[in-house]
Order: C-alpha cells, then sequence, then structure tokens
C-alpha cells in the first residue's frame, strides 16, 4: 500500500468502525480483474468488481459479482424486478456514482442505489471490492459490507 494513502471509501469504513485490509496494486499497472486478483495473491472468486446499470424503468441498479464471473443480464433484471438491465456508458459512471471506470467501489457512491451482490460472496469469509481508485481495494467480509450499504444476495453471474 503506498504510504498515507485513504481513500474515500477507507475513511468511510475507519468512520464506521468496520474491519477491512487495504490493498495497494498501482505498481502493477494490471486493469483487468483477473489480473488484480492474481497480483493481490488473492483467488479471482473472492475479488469482486462493481457495475452499474439502468432498468427499463430508468432506474439504475448496482451489481457486485466476481472479476472472473460476467453479469447475467436476465437473472440481474430478475433479481430487482426489472424487465430488463443494462450497463450505463462508461461516461455517465462519474457523475451518476462520482466513480469513474476501474475504481468504482459499492461504498460511497453519490447516492444510494439497490445494491445486489452475486450469492457467492456469502460464501467467502472475506471479499474485495475497489476502494473507490484505481489501484486500491478494500477487503471485508460480506456481512461488513452489509452494514455500509443495503444489499440483497442473488445469483446474478452467467
Amino acid at each position: 500500500m503506498a504510504k498515507n494513502v485513504k481513500t474515500n471509501v477507507m475513511r468511510l469504513l475507519d468512520g464506521a468502525k468496520i474491519a477491512y485490509t487495504d490493498h495497494c496494486y498501482v505498481e502493477s499497472g494490471v486493469v483487468s480483474g483477473v489480473d488484480v486478483a492474481r497480483v493481490l495473491d488473492q483467488p479471482p472468486e473472492r475479488v469482486f468488481k462493481t457495475l452499474v446499470t439502468v432498468g427499463a424503468s430508468k432506474e439504475h441498479y448496482v451489481f457486485v459479482v466476481p472479476v472472473e464471473k460476467e453479469l447475467d443480464l436476465k437473472k440481474a433484471a430478475r433479481a430487482v424486478g426489472e424487465k430488463s438491465v443494462a450497463m450505463i456508458h462508461a461516461k455517465e459512471l462519474l457523475p451518476l456514482t462520482g466513480y469513474i471506470h476501474g475504481g468504482c467501489s459499492p461504498i460511497g457512491m453519490k447516492k444510494f442505489f439497490t445494491t445486489t451482490v452475486d450469492a457467492s460472496a456469502q460464501e467467502q469469509e472475506t471479499i474485495c471490492v475497489s476502494a473507490g481508485k484505481i489501484g486500491y481495494q478494500v477487503e471485508l467480509a460480506p456481512a461488513d459490507l452489509g452494514k455500509m450499504i443495503r444489499l440483497t444476495y442473488a445469483d446474478i453471474t452467467a
């Protein structure tokens, strides 16, 4: 971890007194989630990516899935009670969430969006999610993520 780097996500976790481990991979230059898992020496099923979608109703939804999996849009839509959901365009991410592509965290978005985490997270002691900045991850218990944001679990991967 680069010394003295505290992301807003880390400050929020500190403020909530939630235990986490921070990880930094800035020096590695990797971008794919599977490569991030490798650099962090974590199994890919424990490293999660945060995806933002828009439903047929124009409501936005957040899905958190393992980096080696793909979001199944039909399962995702069913999980949130929508007819369909689609990924938002990258240019919409920053104004909507406050995060950029590659650094989007389910914690600390500009406003709350219905958030669904893949059910496989419940099988893990800890999971890693973005710390809100490219090159930084936080590792925490799935139950502790649920203390930070309202979430539900569902089978949402292909």
